[in-house]
């Protein structure tokens, strides 16, 4: 197609004659000579809603009926639109905006002036209680986003809140008559508000209105009621209607908006177009919706090549960008609530945000959409039609390129530019080859889940054979919908063609096998390995490489997700991002009322099992050291301990201050950083307040926390706690005032610390403020109280709360000791803790035998509380590894025994790791490991002057 250049023009610096544009639109010229009388009434500059509302006004009074007058306005505002758009080459969302503004006075106006006509003739409808019965128009698609198009019709779906009886209208003298069924009532409105906005006149239409997206579609009633609606979406919503019902808005009547009694729409919406769970089951919904459309276009195209340049609804075009952003929207807008939005360009920066889309992709495509609905729009504004395909004249195009900002055939270089990104990124999206242009073509379909169990191939390794075998009869794959028996098969052909490969191993083949079969009623993950061939490689991967992970995951089947981010495997745990991504997603379930105890319970939970899962993907993968492990698991907990506490405080009746004045001290494991999957959380509670029902309030927060952290929902559990090293143990207070705790720890009293407990503090550590302060960057919506700085009061106790424990830990830790007493009482205690844990004479524990990880750290123990009065450099809490080489410096050990002992404890720490990672026994043949065994033997013997029983 050759374009006409109708005068020179560049994206930089528009000709003359484009500043008189708008006059060759067709459309323009007949709204100018119609109207010209009128043009005035419309003030200069943007057409906002004021402004139409004050024309539209100022229509009537030149005695206009009121839909003559909405008509006549709907043209000056095109006639603006043009202008602005093409001559002073106004923002799109300038355009989209005036537009859906013109619909929304419309449809409240055409609501208003029906409902006094109805109301004179039936009276009000009525709900229960007795007030007035509301009917909602819901504009859905562009109209609900806030995005119209120029010449586009709306769709719409009309819903009222109550069934019921109209009250009737009173006749003199014989009471109240002609009531009528509120369904009547409001079934007359939708005629009158189509005849109102919808019907062709001399002064043509408001908007082509289309009801078609309703329940049943065009056999379903022109309006229906709430719990209708709510009962359809149950028992007959379709896949597609999600996608639709996705930017689905409540438009008028402008009252029931502002007054917020339409959010009762949204209770009934949210559920059904999001669910609590990855949604990939809805790929193939659009895969088959798309190609119907594609197949529509084709042949509507048939004999007709120039209906091929449709930049809506062709190849690479607006509508394959919507879908791109919608389908990411309802997979994962469940769990993501910052996912929603209505309108696309903001979605798809909330998708690279979220790191599902690449932030240059995003960046294209948003750059593709602006161009695309700009192209649309002066198509549309050639001659007001409802079209979005390129025109065949010359002239017209040339228009077109000229007012875009491009000479020629620039312009069309440009179109094609971006409709092949998009194109590509929308079938890359659903799986198929980004340079396949037979769009309309289907895969090819796998072999039946039947046929395939019938006829087991014999090339396929003997054991996966066998399993795959097993299940030809097995209940649950019996029981399998058609759709998920094909979900199946494909997954088991694709794993069969990767053994053949060798790219994967049979174990994991097998372990993969006994994943799915406990989950296979939980389609929705059949469905995502589907869809993502790269996530069911790298799982089987994964699971090749270790048995923890599959019983992990047949908990925690939705972390597999994230086995789709190219750069998870590289990346580290990130505290301040956790917490800033986990209370803006709190923030938008409250935007949405969503934000009960229950969601907050499985938000924690959903967010830690899958960054667990992470660390875990990359222990697995060799990419994190077993140190770097626990660094980051313990970071998690640390994260999810100030999260936790600080939303529990939010939602406690009685606080009596802005922020808790509590520290958690940590001990065991979490304390010295060295915690693994599944570890518990030894804890103890200390508040300095001096209010008088603080330790009342403080135990309500504590009891609150300790619940939340424990209780298993839908989503599991996240910890178990430990209490047991708090003052008095299991039989004292479960959160201490400071003043309390210091005394029992320093010796103060009757009341005092066991030297174990003096052990247990040499790891103990006072949980920072500055972490409470990172993670509430961004504060969930409707919070009381602003945030602590780092300076201030923060949840995890403030900053000299910590000092204070830094002095008492320093204090307790570098106490003068009886060297000698202090060594029988850890000998003892080491020998109590060996006693409960034998060991059969011919293996070796890597922890609990003599010269493993416990010997070590009881040495290390006893070496902090006998030394550090002498040596402060060993009062830090960096670590049994770090610990034994200072003490080395020091000179507290002979030469060389510090560092080998630090080594073989590093060794024994990666060695149970293992063994934990494979469900495997800790315990290994005697004479293994034994320069290990040896190294810490000599430390024993170092440090106690005795040698370590065998």
């Amino acid at each position: 197609m050759r374009v006409m250049s109708l005068s020179p023009s560049s994206p930089s610096s528009p000709s003359t004659s484009l500043l008189m544009a708008s006059e060759y639109s067709r459309f323009v010229q007949r709204i100018r000579r119609r109207y010209a009388a009128q043009m005035s009434l419309l003030a200069q500059g943007e057409p906002a809603q004021s402004n139409m509302q004050a024309a539209w006004q100022a229509l009537r009074q030149q005695g206009l009926d009121v839909g003559a007058s909405l008509r006549v306005l709907r043209q000056l505002v095109m006639e603006r639109l043009v202008v602005l758009d093409c001559e002073s080459r106004a923002p799109l969302e300038v355009v989209t905006r005036a537009m859906t503004e013109l619909a929304e006075l419309a449809l409240d106006v055409a609501m208003k002036e029906s409902q006094t006509s109805l109301d004179a003739q039936y009276g009000e409808p009525l709900a229960p209680d007795g007030s007035r019965a509301q009917m909602w128009v819901v504009g859905m698609g562009k109209l609900g986003a806030r995005e119209l198009n120029v010449s586009s019709d709306i769709d719409l779906i009309y819903v009222y809140d109550h069934d019921g009886q109209t009250a009737g209208r009173t006749d003199s003298g014989t009471g109240r008559r002609g009531s009528i069924s509120n369904h009547e009532y409001f079934a007359h409105q939708v005629k009158a508000i189509y005849t109102l906005i919808g019907e062709i006149t001399e002064h043509g239409f408001v908007f082509r209105l289309d009801l078609a997206l309703r329940p049943h579609g065009g056999s379903g009633p022109a309006a229906l009621s709430l719990s209708a609606l709510e009962d359809y979406f149950q028992a007959q919503g379709r896949e597609w209607e999600r996608f639709a019902w996705l930017k689905s808005r409540v438009v008028a009547p402008r009252a029931c908006v502002q007054n917020k009694s339409a959010l009762a729409l949204r209770t009934v919406v949210l559920p059904f177009v999001f669910r609590r769970y990855l949604d990939y089951s809805v790929f193939d919904a659009l895969r088959i919706l798309h190609r119907q459309i594609r197949e529509h276009a084709a042949k509507r195209a048939a004999g007709r090549p120039e209906r091929a340049n449709d930049v809506k609804m062709s190849r690479g075009g607006i509508r394959e960008i919507e879908f791109t952003v919608q389908l990411l929207q309802v997979v994962r807008g469940g769990q993501f609530p910052e996912l929603r939005t209505r309108r696309t360009v903001d979605a798809l920066q909330r998708l690279a945000k979220a790191g599902l889309m690449a932030q240059a992709t995003a960046d294209a495509l948003v750059a593709a959409y602006d161009f695309l609905r700009r192209v649309e729009h002066r198509i549309q504004y050639l001659d007001d039609q409802q079209t979005h395909v390129l025109p065949t004249r010359d002239d017209d195009l040339a228009w077109i390129a000229q007012t875009m900002g491009y000479p020629d055939c620039a312009f069309l270089h440009q179109l094609g530019t971006h409709r092949e990104l998009v194109a590509q990124e929308f079938d890359r999206l659903l799986g198929g080859k980004p340079d396949c242009k037979g769009c309309a073509k289907t895969p090819p379909v796998p072999e039946s889940l039947d046929a395939l169990l019938e006829h087991v191939s014999p090339q396929w390794p003997e054991r996966f054979r066998a399993r795959v075998d097993q299940w030809r009869t097995h209940p649950k794959v019996l029981a399998l919908r058609d759709d998920a028996s094909a979900r199946l098969s494909q997954l088991v052909q694709r794993t069969a063609q990767w053994l053949a490969e060798g790219s994967v191993s049979e174990e994991a083949a097998l372990r993969i096998m006994d994943w799915i079969e406990p989950m296979l009623r939980r389609e929705s993950y059949l469905a995502l390995l589907v869809e993502r061939p790269l996530v069911h490689q790298r799982l089987l991967r994964l699971l090749g490489a270790a048995k923890w992970p599959a019983r992990y995951l047949l908990l925690h089947p939705g972390v597999i997700d994230e086995l789709a981010s190219e750069h998870m495997l590289h990346e580290r745990f990130d505290a301040v991002g956790f917490g800033q991504e986990l209370n803006a997603r709190l923030a938008s379930f409250t935007r949405t009322g969503e934000d009960d105890e229950e969601t907050c319970l499985d938000l924690l939970r959903r967010a830690h099992h899958a960054e667990v899962f992470r660390t875990l993907a990359r222990d697995v993968e060799g990419t994190l050291s077993v140190e770097e492990v626990a660094d980051d698991l313990s970071a998690l907990a640390e994260s999810t301990l100030a999260i936790t506490l600080d939303w529990c405080w939010q939602r406690l009746k009685n606080k009596h201050r802005e922020t808790p004045q509590l520290a958690i001290i940590a001990y065991g494991k979490l304390g010295g950083k060295e915690l693994g999957y599944g570890s518990d959380l030894d804890i103890v509670f200390v508040y300095e307040d001096d209010h008088e029902q603080a330790a009342e309030v403080y135990a309500l927060l504590v009891r609150k926390l300790i619940n939340w952290l424990t209780v298993k929902t839908g989503e599991g559990d996240l910890f178990e706690i430990d209490t047991a090293l708090r003052p008095n143990g299991n039989s004292g207070l479960l959160v201490t005032s400071f003043t309390a705790y210091a005394k029992y720890q320093q010796q103060r009293g009757s009341n005092t610390a066991w030297t174990w407990e003096h052990q247990a503090m040499t790891r103990a550590r006072c949980l920072t403020p500055t972490l409470f302060t990172a993670c509430n960057a961004l504060p969930p919506a409707g919070a009381n109280f602003p945030r602590g700085g780092p300076s201030e009061n923060g949840v995890l106790g403030v900053e000299p709360m910590r000092q204070q424990f830094e002095k008492i830990r320093e204090a307790v830790i570098a106490a003068p000791r009886d060297a000698a007493l202090l060594r029988a009482e850890i000998v003892a205690m080491r020998d109590k803790v060996r006693a409960a844990h034998p060991v059969k004479g011919h293996l070796f524990d890597v922890k609990h035998s003599a010269g493993g990880m416990v010997d070590a750290e009881f040495a290390v123990q006893y070496l902090v509380l006998s030394q550090s009065a002498q040596h402060p450099e060993l009062v830090a809490n960096v670590g049994n590894i770090a610990l034994l080489q200072r003490a080395e410096a020091a000179g507290l050990l002979p030469h060389g025994v510090g560092q080998e002992a630090a080594m073989a404890y590093r060794a024994l720490r990666r060695v149970q790791h293992q063994a934990r990672l494979n469900e495997a026994p800790t315990q290994v043949a005697l004479g293994a490991l034994q320069a290990e065994r040896d190294a810490i033997a000599a430390l024993w013997s170092a440090v106690f002057s005795v040698p370590r029983a065998g």
